[in-house]
């Protein structure tokens, strides 16, 4: 009876051991095949980064990862030594490899989908906040409408009186620089092809330029340095209705 007890734990004792083994050894099995293939550390994008973010609060965005020789591409860093000073050169997505080519001086930063100016315009350039730039929704090709706002001096017969007026219509922007955000992109949920939405609210300064004739680039460099500037996204397709004009404090409830 005892020898059958005893026969019995070794055979459950020799079972534990079996399957410690068999788990160890398939757990083990990448690591002995990345081992075999002259494995290298690099830096894998962890998280979306925007064109422009700076080496500098490039890390948290980073993850490093051991690949095989043969995965990794010939630029593809494995640290950021040596590189402060540079920015992102394109928005970067999750699971690639930061290459050496992803990182620029500023100066060289183009702004992404940039458009060509038409001929016989000039470009302006002028920095607003997210809420005055339709909630920052605004990007290179859209067309925009430009409203002035003066505490005083819109209207000569009460120059003391506060006006808006839609001022410039349908202008082409021509490019758009955002602030780097430190916050990732929202991704979409498993299962899902459609991108999340962002329903965040954008932070940091954009710096818009837009191709206009002489005339208008005088009344936006104006309005920029003396008085305040709204936008809307306004389509070449826009119904433009004549009104309401200059906007006072009386128009405001008509």
């Amino acid at each position: 009876m005892k020898s059958r007890l005893l026969a019995g734990i070794a055979a459950l004792v020799l079972a534990v051991i079996g399957a410690i083994v068999v788990v160890s050894y398939a757990q083990g099995a990448d690591a002995r095949a990345v081992q075999g293939l002259d494995p290298q550390d690099v830096l894998v994008v962890a998280k979306a980064v925007p064109a422009g973010t700076t080496v500098e609060a490039l890390q948290p965005f980073l993850a490093t990862e051991k690949l095989p020789g043969t995965a990794v591409a010939k630029s593809a860093l494995s640290n950021l030594d040596g590189l402060a000073g540079k920015v992102t050169a394109v928005d970067l997505l999750p699971g690639e490899q930061l290459v050496a080519e992803r990182l620029i001086a500023p100066e060289n930063l183009k702004a992404s989908g940039a458009v060509e100016v038409p001929k016989g315009l000039q470009e302006v350039s002028f920095q607003l906040e997210p809420q005055r730039v339709v909630g920052g929704r605004i990007e290179a090709g859209d067309h925009i409408g430009i409203f002035i706002n003066l505490d005083n001096g819109g209207l000569e017969a009460k120059p003391d009186k506060q006006t808006t007026q839609l001022t410039v219509h349908k202008v082409l922007v021509t490019s758009v620089q955002r602030a780097p955000s430190a916050a990732p992109s929202p991704q979409p949920s498993p299962g899902s092809t459609a991108p999340a939405q962002d329903t965040s609210l954008p932070t940091g300064s954009l710096l818009l330029t837009v191709a206009v004739n002489d005339v208008d680039a005088a009344k936006i460099v104006y309005a920029a340095e003396f008085a305040k500037i709204w936008l809307s996204k306004e389509p070449l397709d826009a119904t433009d209705s004549g009104r309401p004009g200059i906007m006072t404090k009386p128009e405001v409830y008509k």
